[in-house]
């Protein structure tokens, strides 16, 4: 057996049924995503279009491909033809651009709204005030062709595990109480995507529903 299949069995075995594993390839070859996908795995994820795109071309076309990295407006047209989901959606300007090209490529893409709940201000995302204080069923009932599934987040990088405790729960909430206000009759709503190698096991007690897994797939990166 080899160790990213030794991996992903030992990540499976410890989450929940609710949690998607998501596996990400970023810096990865596509020999590697390969073995993730041989091992069951049928959600990817990218930081960049670029490399979202390459290595779609060369895997199996049922894999999921979730941009999870910050999208530039000038990178919409390509995100929207290679992505499943956009997971770092962090402005509404961002959206209605994703749903203009998703018209005019005909096609429905998914999105989650990211939320900054780090101290890093290097992390992007919508305040926690203004998801708060948005009308997202109006949002959403404007865009054709985007669906929004739900919120991601980053936890600050500490290990100061009750802070990051308390950053997951705060999401949390705010993903229950946006969706009682704004989308309680779309059943769509329904994913929370927190939680990285260094701390996807507290994102897991505290209700993720989707993991971003890197490093404790496919070992440490190799700096080049």
């Amino acid at each position: 057996m080899s160790g990213i299949k030794q991996n992903i069995d030992n990540l499976l075995k410890a989450l929940p049924a609710r949690v998607t594993l998501v596996a990400v390839t970023k810096t990865r070859s596509s020999e590697e995503a390969l073995e993730a996908y041989n091992a069951g795995l049928r959600v990817f994820g990218e930081n960049r279009v670029q490399e979202l795109a390459s290595k779609k071309a060369l895997l199996p076309q049922d894999i999921q491909w979730h941009l999870i990295g910050h999208l530039q407006t000038n990178k919409v047209r390509h995100a929207v033809a290679a992505a499943s989901m956009i997971e770092s959606v962090d402005s509404i300007r961002l959206l209605e651009a994703l749903n203009s090209e998703a018209l005019r490529q005909e096609r429905v893409i998914e999105c989650l709204l990211q939320v900054h709940i780090a101290t890093e201000e290097t992390k992007s995302g919508f305040a926690v005030g203004e998801i708060e204080q948005t009308d997202w069923a109006s949002v959403s009932a404007a865009l054709g062709a985007v669906r929004i599934r739900g919120l991601m987040g980053m936890a600050t990088f500490t290990e100061d595990t009750d802070k990051v405790r308390s950053e997951f729960r705060s999401l949390a909430r705010l993903f229950s109480e946006t969706r009682v206000r704004c989308f309680s009759d779309n059943p769509l709503f329904t994913h929370l995507s927190m939680g990285m190698s260094g701390d996807w096991k507290v994102a897991a007690e505290e209700g993720s529903t989707m993991i971003r897994i890197g490093t404790l797939i496919f070992g440490e990166r190799i700096k080049k």
